[in-house]
């Protein structure tokens, strides 16, 4: 398990991250009255005191938000999740590509086996595998084109 300083380490990672996500596509965060802040919680649909959490290196790991985020951002949510700490990349890399051969579970099965049983803890792990599993891989869209 994690301790207290690793996940504050981590989500000031990711808070960096994020700023410079955000002002290299133009958003200025300055200062107090600059505006980015305001203009990305307007262009994302996150709200501006989820925008501010996020910058400050609060830890948010509501995976609805983080979805927002990578749309907003345009980048996959699995870089994302793997930014803001929720999942490493080895973790990424078997989700989307389970070994064949492997028995296939479901999420809550995975909690189980993983001995996640914090009720928040187990709905955050479960939402987080759902969406993921429902994510197309990247050119998946014209790799079905393709195929056609």
């Amino acid at each position: 398990m994690k301790n207290s300083n690793d996940s504050e380490a981590g989500a000031q990672a990711f808070a960096e991250w994020l700023r410079e996500q955000l002002t290299r596509r133009g958003y200025d965060l300055t200062g107090l009255r600059s505006g980015g802040k305001t203009a990305f919680a307007a262009d994302s649909g996150i709200s501006p005191s989820t925008v501010g959490r996020l910058l400050r290196g609060d830890n948010v790991t509501d995976t609805r938000v983080l979805g927002m985020l990578a749309t907003a951002l345009h980048v996959p949510l699995g870089e994302v999740l793997v930014r803001a700490g929720i999942l490493d990349e080895r973790e990424l890399a078997f989700v989307r590509n389970p070994q064949p051969g492997e028995r296939r579970i479901t999420p809550e099965q995975a909690a189980d086996e993983l001995g996640i049983e914090d009720a928040q803890a187990r709905r955050l792990f479960v939402s987080m595998a759902e969406t993921l599993q429902r994510t197309p891989p990247p050119n998946a869209e014209e790799q079905r084109r393709a195929e056609q």
